[in-house]
Formats: C-alpha cells, structure tokens, sequence
C-alpha cells in the first residue's frame, strides 16, 4: 500500500510551537495532506506523552503504530546533544524513532537522569550523540537514531557553525547504527549526492513543522505494509521498491540555503561570502554560512550527480502558496483559506493535487490560474530568492511575463 510519511514534528509543548500542535488537529490536517502515517513528535515530553498515551490505541492493522481517527501514528522525538570534542562544541539534532510506549517510557527513564524532559519539548542534554545511540539502542535495538536536518548551520550534523565533516566523527564507534539522514528544508537529496561518503544512507526529508497547516511540506513515500518494521527496514536497507521517493521543499526556500546576516539584510551566494572573506560588507560581522556553501565545501562531485542507489525526490510547494500566489493574495487571507478547503474537499486531499491528478483532470478541475500553477511548480519553473541566515527564501511561481496568459519564461534562480 502506499503510505505517505511525515516523521518528524513537534508538539504544543516545543518552543515556538502553535498550540493547535495536537492530537485532533494533527489528524484533522493529515487527512486534508494526505499524510497517511505522522511522527508524534517530542514523546521525551511528559504532559505530551500523557496525550499520546491517552489519545492513541493500537493500530488494528499495522504493528508497532499507533492510531487516531483513521491516521495511524509513529513514536518520534527529537532531541538536542551539545558536548565537546577536542574543545569545540558541537550541537546536534537528532531524531529517535521507538516502535512502542513501552520502549519510550524506558527511554524516557535513561534520559531522564540526564537533562530535564519538561522544560521542552525538544530537550536537551550534555550527551555526546555517540552514547545517546549507546542508551536508546540498548533499550531496544528496534529503535532508530537520524540526524535531524543535517545541514542547518547551527544544529546540523554537518552544520557550518558546530558541525562535524562526517557521520563517523560525529558518532564514533556508533557511526555503524545510523542508517538514515534527514536533508532538512535548506537542502535536497542532490545536492548531498554531490558527497560519496554519504551513499549509502538513505536520505528522509521531514516538514520539522511547529503548526498543523505546515505538515507535509516535506515528506517520504513508500509502497510496503503499513508497519513499523517494515517502513523502519526500508529505510535501514534503502529498498528503493519499498522507498519510493521524498517530497521537497525548493531548497533555496529554506531559511538557511545562502550565506548572509539578517540584521543587515544581506543575502550573498556562496561565491560572494567566500570572495568577501564570509563577512557582511555592511558591518564587517561574520556571516552565517549557509548549506549550500557546506556542501560545496565537502562535495568531491559535481552539481547533477546522480548515485546509482539513490531515492527519487519530487519538489513542491504547498497548495494554500500556490493559490495565494495564482490569487495575488496572502496565504494566511480568509479568500484563500476558503478556496483551499473547497478543493480540497472536492479533490480528497492536498497530495493527490499536487502530485496524483492528470494534467487534462487538474485543467477542467481547478480554476485557470491555480492549475497553470500547479503545472509550473511540478515542472520547476519557479523564481526563488535563496533564504539566509534564518530568513526564509521568497518563492514566486509567476514572473512579470509569465503569469496566467503572459509570456512564458524558463526556471530562474537567483
């Protein structure tokens, strides 16, 4: 069956968080997604697990998961290692998968006497990713540990600011039990193909969402039984018959796709910082590097390569953008949040607009505008203003010339 899969969220109980970051809301949106399996998000958290305990049953038809109103649900957390090596500190995300509440609530006793699991949602501990793979393994070794957004600058793996160059120096001789990498929304499954070293780990990509409506942005789909087990052994294995492909964020979109400094609203292309020395040329103040200047930085591959072994990905932009942008109008306006639950009640759900439905369907189904841009965006024929230093990118599906009845223009990145 085809399952489609956003692990990776967080609860009403994570800092700047929505507080409709709930059980009914998440399963309420999932269904308008088309999300057919959600990670809990931050199970660490004791008033949340609480939630999850009491809100949740066993799945009926899938082992290891749990479900709510028709929406089945995977045990997630994740959670944030600071520690030193050699005198640096080094601040990592990491994302824990754990196939009941059994294995949580042991888990959640280990960590427990490490750091304190209410002051957040995401907590955090003085623990070196090595020995947090240690104690969650040890508890059982049917969990998972994945590097959360691995190429953020401040909280990546590979992060510019307090990353490591390879998962082996991250997490030593525990480096054999991570299988999986989380892109994040900066980066997409291409441009970590420019990195051999990282080949054989299959790469996930997650929405990190902190409110209902954002969910899916990013996500992973499969076509295998709906089970902890068997999604958990696709991705161990990198089963490209069972891993079909992930759902991407345009990377520069992310907020951390370019070099620059927010407070001088500067935004510079890996080329500019390096040749400015990574400083602002208004204040003088070190830039934050971006991921696409930590990629290049590590890459021993050109720009298109494409490994044998690896997943497909598909990149989109979420359908209430894409009608606030066909429309002219914000996406957070009543006329566009209406429009959006129209359609979606007519079509079943964000997903199979976006990705399922035929281009002759989308033409006589969706008003003019809004299928021309659902067309546009699945061919790439987008116009982004990378994001920097913590500002998301600016997307614009139409140019000057080419919105509904003009001109048409080819991709532009800029």
């Amino acid at each position: 069956m085809r399952i489609i899969a956003d692990f990776h969220i967080h609860s009403k109980y994570s800092r700047a968080t929505s507080k409709d970051m709930d059980i009914e809301h998440l399963a309420r949106w999932a269904k308008y997604k088309g999300i057919s399996l959600m990670g809990t998000g931050d199970f660490t958290h004791p008033m949340w697990l609480y939630e999850l305990k009491n809100k949740l049953k066993p799945s009926s038809i899938a082992d290891g998961l749990y479900e709510y109103d028709g929406i089945n649900f995977i045990l997630t957390a994740e959670v944030c290692n600071i520690f030193s090596i050699n005198k640096q500190v080094k601040r990592i995300h990491n994302v824990i998968f754990a196939p009941s509440f059994e294995v949580v609530d042991k888990i959640n006793k280990e960590l427990g006497y490490i750091g304190n699991l209410e002051a957040d949602g995401r907590p955090i501990f003085g623990l070196a990713a090595e020995e947090l793979v240690k104690i969650v393994l040890s508890v059982s070794p049917d969990c998972m540990i994945i590097p959360g957004h691995a190429w953020t600058p401040w909280f990546g793996i590979f992060g510019a600011n307090s990353g490591f160059d390879t998962v082996e120096e991250c997490f030593g001789k525990e480096a054999k039990n991570i299988y999986c990498l989380e892109t994040g929304l900066s980066s997409d499954p291409a441009m970590n193909w420019r990195l051999s070293k990282l080949d054989k780990y299959c790469l996930i990509s997650n929405s990190d969402s902190h409110s209902p409506q954002k969910i899916m942005r990013e996500a992973n789909v499969f076509d295998c039984k709906m089970s902890y087990k068997e999604i958990t052994t696709a991705l161990k294995t990198k089963n490209k018959s069972k891993f079909l492909y992930t759902v991407e964020f345009f990377p520069q979109e992310g907020k951390y796709h370019w070099d620059g400094h927010r407070l001088c609203d500067v935004r510079m292309s890996p080329q500019e910082a390096k040749k400015n020395n990574y400083r602002c040329p208004k204040c003088g103040k070190p830039v934050t590097v971006g991921v696409e200047s930590r990629v290049e930085k590590l890459a021993d591959r050109p720009s298109g390569f494409v490994p044998d072994n690896s997943i497909p990905f598909k990149s989109m932009i979420p359908f209430i953008e894409i009608i606030a942008e066909a429309r002219g109008k914000a996406s957070t306006t009543q006329g566009v949040e209406e429009e959006y639950m129209t359609l979606i009640k007519r079509f079943g759900s964000e997903f199979n607009i976006l990705f399922d439905m035929p281009k002759e369907e989308l033409e006589t189904g969706l008003p003019g505008p809004i299928a021309q841009a659902v067309l546009r965006v699945r061919e790439g024929k987008v116009h982004i203003a990378p994001g920097y230093d913590g500002v998301y990118g600016e997307i614009r599906i139409f140019g000057e010339d080419d919105r509904p009845g003009g001109k048409e223009k080819q991709m532009e990145l800029f």
